[in-house]
């Protein structure tokens, strides 16, 4: 038996309407806040760190070292140092990837309750640390009432955390740039990164995924009043922003469409330079997208999504004990099954902490208000 089965209640209309009411809080202070990150980033050896809860800290700067800088915008990026290469463009809907060894993209390793090095690393340390965002909407950001980060991503890391260490276990949120994911990995500063982070077969010759928790796909952000009409020939001549190391960085090199490419640090940064007029456009995840619109509402998705992408929870590739009893967590996540009698974590979620966390986070703002959760696959 697994227990008690982890994740959020959902909120009822009311409450969940209130809490929506913050996205002109968040909208307004967009610009302060990813100043704010910057300047923490740009400082070596300095750290915004605060207790947020007795068993929750937030880390905002590297262990070590500091983030590649933005570079001004005169649109060249900087050289990128092995594991920040951004991966291979995404396949287009209906055709998921496949990767070298035959398997799907998103295929990871069958589930397991045993406790191997790296689960026994983090009980022994008693506390779980966490790669994050903190300034992705309704996925991992931090609430400007109570300065707790929040978000559907944390949702799934307390589930994770409460299964590998107890009822109220202790988290360290490390929050992250994009292109940090990998190598805060490689360098063990975190045990596991959970920031709506797309498996591709690039990345899985660098770090460990588990199985998919979430399905979305790239698509273009632009001013409701813009007459950019998606990933097409209306980018001709724009601007248009990406996160660095992103899917969304491949999907431009690959084809922009006769636009000029941005890269910055984090997606939030392409908002905040779409409202002050510096770009035309963003790509991005359509999921991520969505709680950016939630943000301003004077932009919104245009166009289709032109990739079908798997968020997954990254961890070390020698982890692979952490790997499957992620597997197993993610299973119940799905599924709702909280005595261990369905392994397949195969199940439309109607019962589950998936269903309650995206109904509180997320339903109001997709564009698909009802989607099961992925299916998992498996590669042994």
């Amino acid at each position: 038996m697994r227990g008690r089965r982890a994740g959020t209640d959902a909120e009822d209309a009311p409450a969940r309407g209130a809490r929506h009411g913050l996205r002109a809080t968040l909208a307004a202070g967009a610009l302060a806040l990813a100043a704010l990150e910057a300047a923490v980033l740009a400082t070596p050896g300095t750290g915004a760190s605060a207790r947020t809860t007795s068993a929750q800290t937030a880390d905002s700067a590297p262990a070590h070292g500091t983030a590649p800088a933005a570079g001004p915008p005169g649109r060249a990026a900087p050289a990128q140092a092995p594991g920040d290469r951004p991966p291979a463009a995404p396949g287009a809907p209906g055709a998921p990837e496949r990767c070298a060894d035959g398997s799907p993209v998103a295929a990871s390793l069958r589930p397991s309750d045993a406790s191997g090095a790296a689960v026994r690393r983090v009980k022994e340390r008693g506390k779980l640390i966490v790669g994050v965002d903190q300034n992705s909407y309704l996925w991992g950001y931090r609430d400007p009432h109570t300065g707790a980060i929040d978000g559907f991503d944390i949702d799934l890391v307390k589930a994770i955390a409460r299964d590998l260490l107890g009822e109220d276990p202790a988290i360290v949120y490390r929050t992250i740039p994009t292109d940090q994911r990998v190598p805060a990995l490689r360098e063990r500063r975190v045990d596991m990164v959970v920031r709506t982070m797309t498996v591709t077969c690039d990345r899985r010759a660098d770090v460990a995924f588990s199985t998919a928790y979430f399905e979305a796909g790239q698509q273009v952000l632009a001013p409701r009043a813009s007459k950019i009409t998606g990933y097409d020939a209306s980018l001709e001549g724009r601007t248009v922003c990406t996160a660095r190391g992103s899917t969304g960085q491949s999907a431009l090199e690959a084809d922009a469409h006769g636009a000029e490419v941005l890269l910055v640090p984090n997606q939030l940064d392409c908002l905040v330079r779409l409202q002050l007029g510096e770009v035309d456009a963003v790509v991005t995840d359509n999921a991520l997208a969505a709680g950016q619109a939630a943000q301003d509402p004077t932009v919104g998705l245009v166009g289709e999504a032109f990739t079908t992408e798997s968020y997954g929870v990254a961890m070390n590739l020698a982890d692979e004990d952490l790997v499957r009893r992620v597997n197993a967590v993610l299973n119940d996540f799905r599924s709702g099954d909280s005595d261990g009698s369905d392994d397949s974590g195969d199940s439309d979620g109607e019962d589950s902490a998936w269903r309650a966390s995206y109904d509180r986070w997320l339903a109001d703002v997709m564009p698909d208000r009802k989607p099961n959760p992925p299916a998992p696959v498996y590669r042994d």
